[in-house]
């Protein structure tokens, strides 16, 4: 296991700062996910992180033990990492023994190691197989297994199962961190899907223009955001125009009540809210009126567009109770919201 500590970590390619003030800590044996849209420096900090780039300022640490800073750096073959690739890179011309043995001294030792990882990592009785006579997830648990041979203390996992289809791909990073999690081994994920992220991280970090803006528990980051930015990269999020009133939130959808994290002064502001939140009722009372002026039907589930006063709101309700069009429908708020001051056209991180 290794502790990571990062502090106000920089990095330039040119005269483009790709990270600026990095800060992590990221607790023994913990799992960690980079999440945020392309370009953003997610694969970059996971570089230096694990020595394979210089950076230009801060520090970087295992441990205690300084590995990095504008100053020193020490090899990426004396960090004690694993390095999990986008792109498996297994070398075609060796068995699965092969590539998971590859780098490890000859030896007993070495031959035990690989069959005790491949039993691991679910690659039992695939040893003598060639990369090319195994599906796409097999290879990444190949690649895994790879970079868990030799014991490391950390291992980095750069967008592994991204040539994966959806679904496969999110069962693939929740049996792979389960390993990670049964050998008590330190990790840090970048992903671009939140679901993936919520999933399987401790803590997730959410990142644009080369800032981290929040690092949070997952389920205290999704409802919670610290600003629309973070919302909207975490989920479907609503966003109503209103205003904050003696601590709590008036708008369209009536008087919703504040996160207590969410401390908005007086005045105009944008409430959001996660579309789940918002449930169909049985009467005026219970919430506020609309219509529906679209639906769409699509299996499990059915799309409605409705419209209420002063708002058009999109709407996913479950296709057996589904309004029909032109219905007349009341709708409420379920949970706390959070408010971010605003009075523009659109609310702004």
């Amino acid at each position: 296991m290794s502790h990571v500590t990062i502090e106000n970590v920089s990095k330039h390619f040119g005269d483009t700062q790709v990270l600026r003030g990095i800060e992590l800590d990221i607790p023994h044996g913990e799992v960690l996910a980079l999440l945020g849209p392309s370009g953003c420096g997610k694969t970059t900090l996971l570089r230096l992180i694990a020595g394979f780039d210089h950076l230009d300022g801060g520090a970087i640490s295992f441990d205690g033990r300084k590995v990095a800073s504008s100053t020193m750096h020490l090899a990426p073959e004396r960090r004690g990492i694993g390095y999990v690739p986008q792109e498996g890179t297994l070398f075609p011309h060796l068995t699965v023994e092969g590539n998971v043995c590859y780098g490890l001294p000859r030896g007993a030792a070495s031959r035990q190691r690989v069959d005790e990882v491949l039993e691991l990592t679910g690659l039992a009785g695939l040893g003598r197989r060639f990369p090319h006579e195994l599906s796409g997830g097999q290879q990444q648990r190949v690649a895994l297994a790879r970079a868990l041979a030799p014991g490391p203390a950390l291992v980095l996992l750069d967008e592994p199962f991204n040539a994966l289809d959806l679904d496969l791909r999110r069962g693939m990073c929740e049996d792979v961190v389960g390993v990670l999690r049964g050998t008590g081994t330190t990790a840090v994920l970048v992903t671009h899907d939140p679901g993936e992220a919520f999933a399987v991280s401790d803590h997730l970090a959410v990142m644009q223009a080369g800032e981290i803006m929040q690092c949070e528990r997952p389920e205290t980051l999704y409802w919670q955001p610290r600003n629309p930015s973070v919302a909207r990269l975490t989920g479907a999020a609503i966003f109503l125009h209103g205003e904050i009133r003696q601590g709590c939130s008036v708008s369209p959808l009536g008087v919703l009540p504040l996160h207590d994290s969410c401390q908005p002064g007086a005045g105009p502001a944008w409430i959001m809210l996660r579309p789940e939140q918002v449930a169909l009722v049985g009467n005026s009372t219970e919430g506020v009126a609309g219509h529906v002026v679209h639906r769409s039907f699509r299996g499990d589930h059915t799309l409605l567009d409705l419209q209420l006063e002063g708002l058009r709101l999109s709407l996913r309700v479950s296709s057996l109770a589904a309004p029909t069009l032109d219905e007349k429908v009341y709708l409420a708020v379920r949970g706390a919201c959070m408010a971010f001051p605003g009075d523009g056209k659109s609310p702004r991180a």
